[in-house]
């Protein structure tokens, strides 16, 4: 499977923000879907065996984080976008604040 593939599975993208700037142990990661341990262990094997992220063993903790060089122009990409859908996100709640204020 190509890094494309890899990424265009939302789960994993979610997981790469995650870890895009600092390393979370599985534990933290998978708190963070309302599906199983496992399910999100199965999409951190995909991600590691494509080099997407890096694993960091601390006794029986795992930690990963994103590696950006592995990803190449993709990084770009992904930075970008997520920064957009930050933005509209913003946008979105400034309107909802200004429309619930009374006139």
């Amino acid at each position: 499977m190509d890094a494309v593939q890899v990424i265009a599975e939302p789960r994993r993208r979610e997981i790469l923000r995650l870890v895009w700037e600092h390393e979370l142990s599985a534990g933290e990661i998978a708190a963070c879907f309302e599906v199983t341990f496992g399910a999100v262990s199965q999409h951190l094997k995909v991600l590691r065996d494509t080099g997407l992220v890096t694993l960091r063993k601390d006794g029986t903790k795992r930690f990963y984080r994103a590696d950006r060089e592995a990803l190449g122009p993709l990084a770009d990409y992904l930075q970008t976008m997520w920064g957009t859908k930050l933005d509209t996100l913003a946008r979105l709640a400034e309107e909802a604040e200004r429309n619930e204020r009374p006139s």
